[in-house]
């Protein structure tokens, strides 16, 4: 007995996050729902929300000014990637989809990329440096959307090969988060519905191999949302948008570069949307009822906050800012407790 209750306080040491966060709300009169969200460094943030809003801080998010992109009036923008507080990338969701670059902090756009199939639909974008990323979406004509830029997004064209996707295999544009370019040349893509997989690349999206986690699927709103990577660990999660307090096989975890997955001893609380590796053992993920929190590279997992309403959540990519945003103009500063 005395034993049991060793392990048992051990394991509870263990689990509890070793470096506490609080969140900080930021206040604002806005009402967009924002899902998009790139992180520069600890002073510049853009988001993407409902009806052609865009929001931009250069001041580590305690402020923001808004405006809306003339022409997307009518449209959501999921998918944002900034370079700095001048230059930006965003697209929206739904057809036509459209990819627009400003450099100017936002006051003007350009059309860089349209597509008026009725099928198009972009779901994210991600970059391995200043010049070179992708972009994906659903399938058109059962192939994966999917457009690579060379020169910082000013052109867009589709490679030579395209993901073939299975009947009923789409994408979520929940956080923008769906994607990942990550080394000189590797990316992975989730995908989502009747059928949910990871689709690989290890050439910039000349080749793709897929990567088959056992998250639950089968339905149109199922499947992987968010994926987050460092190194060989892979970290998924997901659900089903319309049961959101149900965490049943919504979350795994790999070391080994996909080849083999995990359950966590202890998962997310619920359907997720967004998940982003803090630091090196640290990961938040994000969804409609909360926040959790792992530090131990997931496997065990408690919750951060239920504040209710958040979308996506991002840290710096070059810096420790992490700000996290959701419905109703929610946005808050996920910052270390004093």
């Amino acid at each position: 007995m005395k034993t049991f209750f060793v392990v048992l306080l051990l394991h509870v040491c263990f689990v509890l996050p070793a470096q506490p966060y609080q969140l900080k709300k930021v206040k604002n009169n806005h009402s967009a729902s924002f899902r998009g969200l790139s992180v520069v460094d600890d002073q510049i943030a853009w988001l993407g929300g409902s009806n052609g809003w865009v929001g931009i801080s250069t001041d580590g998010a305690k402020s923001w000014d808004f405006a809306q992109i003339e022409g997307m009036e009518n449209f959501s923008i999921r998918s944002v990637y900034a370079f700095d507080g001048k230059r930006a990338l965003v697209a929206n969701a739904g057809s036509p989809a459209n990819i627009l670059l400003t450099n100017d902090g936002g006051k003007t756009w350009k059309n860089v990329y349209a597509n008026d199939n009725e099928a198009a639909f972009i779901d994210g974008m991600d970059f391995w440096n200043e010049k070179e990323g992708l972009v994906y979406g659903d399938a058109i004509d059962g192939k994966m959307l999917l457009l690579r830029t060379g020169d910082g997004g000013l052109t867009w064209s589709e490679p030579q090969s395209r993901p073939s996707l299975n009947e009923g295999e789409a994408s979520f544009a929940a956080s923008g988060t769906g994607i990942r370019c990550t080394g000189r040349q590797k990316a992975i893509i989730a995908t989502g519905g009747i059928t949910s997989r990871l689709w690989a690349t290890e050439d910039k999206g000349g080749t793709w191999g897929t990567l088959v986690p056992p998250i639950v699927q089968g339905e149109n709103t199922t499947g992987i949302y968010s994926v987050a990577i460092d190194g060989p660990r892979i970290i998924i999660v997901g659900g089903d948008y319309t049961k959101p307090t149900v965490s049943h096989h919504n979350n795994l975890y790999s070391t080994d570069g996909g080849t083999t997955w995990a359950t966590p001893e202890e998962g997310v609380h619920g359907y997720r949307e967004c998940v982003e590796f803090i630091s090196k053992n640290t990961l938040m993920a994000t969804g409609p009822t909360g926040i959790d929190i792992s530090v131990d590279g997931g496997n065990h997992w408690q919750p951060l906050s239920d504040e209710e309403g958040f979308h996506v959540l991002r840290k710096a990519r070059k810096g420790t800012l992490i700000i996290v945003a959701g419905n109703n103009g929610q946005i808050s500063i996920v910052q270390k407790e004093n």
